[in-house]
């Protein structure tokens, strides 16, 4: 997998996993509705640790400062 989430993106989605991380366990809501943000909390905070976002790559978005700089030259 090669990186393709990195700079704003990445810092982008660990603070939209930790604000929906604090809302899936603060917030009283259905086990349902709680369960789903919990697990796109956990999709944001994944994605940008291991900088790879399937997602990204099936559409060909690359935020990855390296990837950049390798193919500029």
């Amino acid at each position: 997998m090669k990186c393709n989430v990195g700079g704003i993106d990445r810092t982008g989605r660990i603070v939209i996993g930790i604000v929906l991380l604090a809302i899936g366990l603060m917030v009283p809501m259905d086990t349902l509705w709680q369960v789903v943000v919990l697990v796109l909390a956990a999709i944001a905070l994944v994605t940008a640790v291991v900088r790879f976002c399937p997602v990204n790559a099936a559409i060909g978005l690359n935020t990855c400062e390296q990837a950049k700089e390798e193919g500029g030259k």
